[in-house]
């Protein structure tokens, strides 16, 4: 089993940024795909990116826009979401998430894809 822990959350101004951090606690980490998702109040969760095991391939939702920036440290375990530009509409949990699959078109936004999941950190873009 794995445990991930996301920080990183926090409040923020519209325009200001913040950078998500989700370690891992099983190791290779180089083995796991990674994917973050929010999820605001009343609304189903979205797809947020995804990077692939080795960190060559990403994924993002339409939304991002060139805002945000997934990246992964394997020696560290950690899964970072760099949130620039950010928006009121930004507001929500965001989760991370691990599956032992390979990335693919077909499957890096879908959540059965991924088995395990973070407790979430909160993200509050005052406007």
């Amino acid at each position: 089993q794995v445990q991930l822990v996301e920080s990183g959350g926090g409040l923020v101004q519209a325009g200001g940024s913040l950078r998500l951090s989700c370690a891992a606690s099983r190791r290779p980490f180089s083995t796991y795909a990674m994917g973050w998702f929010r999820q605001a109040p009343g609304k189903v969760r979205k797809f947020v990116a995804a990077i692939s095991q080795s960190g060559g391939t990403t994924y993002y939702g339409d939304f991002v826009k060139g805002r945000f920036t997934i990246s992964r440290d394997n020696a560290e375990s950690t899964v970072y979401l760099q949130m620039n530009s950010l928006k009121p509409e930004d507001t929500a949990v965001y989760y991370c998430a691990t599956s032992v699959g390979y990335l693919r078109s077909s499957n890096y936004d879908d959540a059965g894809f991924y088995g395990y999941w973070g407790q979430g950190t909160q993200v509050t873009v005052s406007s």
